[in-house]
């Protein structure tokens, strides 16, 4: 699992946390915000946004590694999501799978509460035994 400077993980965890505020959730009211530190040192945030027809809203996770790459960015260090629930929630399955796309078994995923206290776990623990992009190469 990659290593985090103290430096890093309380940016990640503050933006994180922070972009909860920017969250579009007028039907569920469950903020969930989410950041993600590219190797080359950046931080993207965002949020979800929810849609009146819900399986058509996108998860914060989503709506950040898509702005990420947008922006360029597909080699990644750190995920930390948040919200306001305790214990903390993780990734759903269809962002687990998303999130997975971008990142290898051993990439950290910072979970927070509502509180900011925190839980890590890799992908190959949220997604055992997953299916990336090296399998069909």
């Amino acid at each position: 699992m990659t290593t985090l400077t103290a430096q890093e993980l309380t940016t990640l965890s503050t933006k994180a946390i922070d972009a909860k505020a920017t969250a579009y959730c007028p039907y569920s009211k469950f903020r969930v915000g989410a950041c993600i530190l590219t190797t080359s040192g950046e931080f993207i945030s965002g949020a979800n946004i929810e849609n009146a027809a819900y399986p058509a809203g996108t998860c914060a996770e989503r709506v950040t590694i898509g702005t990420a790459v947008v922006a360029g960015h597909k080699d990644f260090k750190a995920l930390a999501v948040a919200t306001d629930i305790k214990p903390p929630a993780s990734p759903c399955g269809m962002c687990r799978q998303f999130i997975r796309e971008f990142t290898s078994p051993t990439f950290p995923v910072y979970m927070y509460d509502g509180e900011g206290n925190y839980i890590v776990m890799t992908m190959e623990e949220l997604l055992p035994n997953s299916f990336g992009p090296e399998h069909l190469e």
